[in-house]
């Protein structure tokens, strides 16, 4: 976490030099300008102490903090993609980018007449949300049978064993979101 402009802030509101601050905080000077000029985070350690040596706490180095804002996150659609496949008649589509740092995966599932994808069972405390965009599907999910088509979706703990399989004469798609990520 960055607090090098805050901390900037707050040391040039108050007259005091990076040495100054150096000394009463006992955290390097050196260390002190790389943080300042966000090279580095520090250790909360450091933390602590340059609020101190500033008399204010802590809390008020991480105010105002804006980091990069990863709130909003567009792929379009010449984007590249990562497609994997399930077996032959079926594959599946992360629809987002750096799926590992994300709470949630959205994917796109297309099943050929007739295919299936592969079985599998998430981690415990993982559940699965699917809609049908297009065809007819059998969701198999610990060895019960749910037909879902067009239109439908279904909701549920991931971490039994379950499968998709198109029953229908087109192929499916599936719009698919687990959380949390588990590849």
């Amino acid at each position: 976490m960055y607090i090098g402009r805050k901390m900037r802030e707050i040391r040039q509101a108050q007259n005091i030099t990076l040495e100054q601050l150096s000394e009463k905080s006992g955290v390097q000077i050196a260390t002190l300008s790389r943080i300042e000029n966000l090279r580095m985070v520090g250790t909360l350690d450091s933390h602590i102490a340059i609020a101190k040596a500033l008399s204010v706490d802590v809390t008020q180095l991480y105010a105002d903090i804006v980091t990069k804002d990863n709130r909003v996150e567009i792929k379009t659609e010449k984007a590249d993609k990562d497609v994997f496949v399930h077996s032959d008649k079926s594959s599946f589509e992360i629809l987002t980018s750096k799926a590992l740092s994300k709470k949630m995966m959205p994917t796109m599932i297309k099943i050929e007449p007739k295919g299936a994808t592969n079985k599998e069972q998430n981690n415990y405390g993982s559940e699965k949300f699917i809609y049908i965009m297009e065809g007819k599907v059998e969701v198999v999910i610990d060895s019960k049978t749910y037909p879902i088509a067009k239109g439908n979706t279904l909701y549920f703990d991931s971490s039994f064993e379950h499968y998709f399989k198109n029953v229908g004469d087109n192929l499916a798609k599936i719009l698919c979101v687990v959380t949390p990520v588990s590849l």
